[in-house]
């Protein structure tokens, strides 16, 4: 799989990296084989950028990715966890909390370093904590060779210049803002973050199912006339025969500014079947028709977190 470097980090990242939250049932009920396969195939195809959280499954994904990657050499893929949001309300960014966090991670998964640690959601809390006191610690924590690179994660734009304007940072992460229907963080952010030498990484090209053929869930937050519009590019590409996830992953995957895309699932079809459609050329001329269809409610989104920090 095509790989791109990230920021100034000297880390070559394949173009679709594996997200395990589905790993932790955060979405449906999943047995063990299904995890354990599912990480094992992953690997297989490329996906050797590998995101996982404490938050996804409270636990229960490192734990599943520990097993999974046992016996995997270490030098043979790039391993991202999270830190400061361990349940849906329960966020913990302090010192205290980052070093024992850190450690946690490291007995789940099984592994003496981390390349990478994210601050999970910041969006949720009072941001300046993570500038004066989470990313310092966790700088502490490189300086013992714990942590090889260090950023934060969320969905608002207005995190990314708040952070890196104060703060040195490896690189960030953005979710469902860089699909089909919203290209703010290519937009908005993206030439920042490119400028600074900061790594850029991408998560949910089909944001939260909206960009695929299944039923949207009822949490899905985005406004109604955004699901029409999803609803009606799902319609045309079924009739032309394919799929709207294809066209999604292949779109979001396929911008030289964005380093690595993640998606995640623990069924080990859908994984080959994402590094298969990412051999096959975009359809542009398709591509172009559901573009339009989105243009009327383009980059249209939702509020997430602290209302002073959207």
């Amino acid at each position: 799989m095509q790989t791109r470097p990230l920021g100034k980090t000297g880390l070559h990242l394949p173009v679709l990296g594996f997200g395990a939250s589905s790993l932790g049932q955060e979405f449906r009920s999943v047995s063990l084989d299904e995890a354990l396969r599912s990480v094992r195939v992953a690997l297989d195809c490329g996906l050797n950028f590998i995101d996982t959280s404490p938050f996804y499954g409270r636990g229960m994904s490192e734990v599943l990715l520990g097993i999974a990657l046992k016996g995997v050499p270490r030098e043979s893929y790039t391993l991202c966890t999270k830190l400061g949001r361990y349940d849906l309300g329960h966020f913990d960014f302090s010192a205290k909390r980052v070093a024992e966090s850190i450690d946690v991670s490291l007995h789940r998964l099984g592994t003496d370093h981390l390349d990478i640690v994210l601050c999970h959601d910041i969006e949720f809390v009072e941001m300046q904590q993570i500038v004066d006191e989470t990313l310092p610690a966790l700088r502490e924590v490189v300086a013992k060779g714990k942590v090889r690179y260090v950023g934060f994660s969320g969905y608002p734009q207005k995190i990314f210049r708040f952070i890196c304007d104060q703060a040195p940072v490896d690189c960030v992460l953005s979710y469902n803002q860089y699909t089909l229907q919203n290209s703010r963080f290519l937009d908005e952010t993206v030439p920042y973050l490119k400028g600074k030498g900061i790594g850029v990484l991408n998560a949910g090209p089909f944001s939260a199912r909206l960009l695929t053929n299944a039923p949207l869930p009822a949490w899905l937050k985005e406004p109604e006339e955004v699901k029409a519009a999803a609803r009606a590019s799902a319609a045309l590409c079924a009739g032309r025969g394919e799929d709207i996830a294809k066209l999604a992953l292949q779109f979001s995957c396929a911008h030289p500014d964005i380093t690595s895309t993640v998606a995640g699932s623990a069924n080990p079809e859908n994984i080959r079947k994402w590094a298969r459609w990412l051999e096959e050329p975009i359809d542009q001329g398709l591509l172009a028709e559901v573009r339009s269809i989105f243009e009327p409610v383009r980059n249209l989104g939702h509020l997430e977190g602290l209302p002073k920090n959207n």
